[in-house]
């Protein structure tokens, strides 16, 4: 698959409480600005495989002291430690801090000791500690079908335009059918997808001019720029939003936002689930007396659906291949387990199980699933 710039890996530095993912262990929830703006500074300081998540800290000491006996254990070179560029405690998960080293090889090496304990901490639980960009979603593949612009423009050069307008994409070769492959992070594939949405609406417009007296004929068909001021078809019967499939099953099943934000807007919501992708057609359940509240909840959805999509991580166990007496004993593991587990979700798959939540629940839930299929935990 031919890449010009391969799409980067996420990690979380959080500076507010509160979070998407509720439990009775977390601190109540902080305002959605402030947690979108603490999540995007961190996707773009590059720093995910430098960190780690350290977990089972002691919750009954000031946030001061944790933060300076976490940097002093990390930072002893008896624990695999090394410099510490940066300890992110209290998080919005309660017990668990971020720790940002120099340099990546330290947060390897930390993770690599199975053993932890804060000094001075005599009769405490051993801490958790992993890396946080292990696992988190970064990657998204989507099949498209661009035959649908066939008779408007040459398939080749819209696949080029695309390529230049979002590099970060992956793009297979081009089907003789008008198929491709796209692989990229999951904004870049939004993007795209907003990208072909316009690029259609303006095609139709441009081809309805063709057609009127009035209409201007100079226009190419090969541009492929659309007017700010146009918007998709789609739009105009409600509002579209694509969604990371895993996203939206754990904004649904997992949080209450998404059914309560439908109910105070009095909106409907088509679901089309097309493998890694969701698409969401938002409608006024009222007819156009409150058509605003489409957009109003197109946004909320969009914003808490980008910050549970930095902070969820995802473990799978691969059931294919596997016999059948070792996918039952890893499937009852898993059911047992997502009964304590309320704030992951566990999605069943013929040839896999995904598991979903923030990075130290999915750590516990795949370490205590292998515990009990009696298997060395990787």
């Amino acid at each position: 698959m031919e890449c010009t710039n391969p799409a980067g890996k996420r990690g979380i530095k959080e500076d507010n409480p509160g979070s998407p993912i509720s439990g009775p262990r977390r601190p109540p929830k902080a305002s959605l600005s402030s947690a979108m703006a603490s999540v995007l500074n961190v996707k773009e300081s590059n720093a995910s495989e430098r960190t780690v998540v350290v977990a089972d800290l002691p919750v009954d000491l000031n946030d001061q002291l944790v933060t300076t006996l976490v940097k002093i254990h990390f930072e002893d070179t008896d624990n695999g430690g090394g410099v510490v560029e940066d300890v992110t405690y209290p998080t919005r998960t309660k017990g668990v801090a971020y720790v940002t080293f120099k340099e990546k090889t330290v947060a390897e090496n930390v993770v690599r000791k199975k053993k932890h304990s804060l000094a001075g901490m005599a009769g405490s639980a051993q801490l958790i500690v992993s890396h946080f960009s292990e696992k988190i979603f970064s990657s998204v593949k989507a099949v498209l079908d661009l035959s649908v612009f066939r008779s408007q423009i040459r398939l080749e050069s819209l696949v080029m335009d695309l390529k230049r307008e979002i590099p970060t994409l992956c793009f297979s070769p081009l089907e003789a059918n008008g198929r491709i492959s796209v692989q990229g992070t999951f904004l870049a594939i939004e993007k795209l997808k907003e990208s072909l949405l316009l690029k259609a609406s303006f095609l139709l417009e441009n081809s309805r001019n063709r057609q009127s007296p009035r209409g201007s004929t100079q226009r190419s068909s090969h541009s492929l720029k659309p007017a700010r001021s146009l918007t998709p078809e789609t739009t105009k019967r409600g509002e579209s939003l694509v969604l990371d499939t895993d996203t939206f099953l754990y904004l649904k099943k997992r949080t209450k936002f998404y059914e309560s934000t439908l109910r105070r807007f009095h909106v409907l919501c088509q679901e089309t689930v097309d493998g890694e992708i969701t698409t969401l057609c938002i409608k006024n359940a009222q007819g156009g007396s409150q058509s605003n509240n489409e957009k109003k909840v197109k946004e909320s959805i969009e914003k808490y659906s980008h910050i549970l999509h930095f902070e969820l991580r995802k473990e799978t166990f691969i059931l294919e291949g596997k016999e059948d007496r070792e996918k039952e004993n890893i499937k009852l593991a898993c059911e047992r387990l997502s009964l304590s587990y309320l704030q992951v979700l566990v999605n069943f798959y013929k040839t896999h199980i995904d598991v979903i939540g923030s990075p130290p629940d999915t750590y516990l839930f795949k370490k205590e699933v292998m515990e009990l299929i009696r298997q060395k935990v990787r």
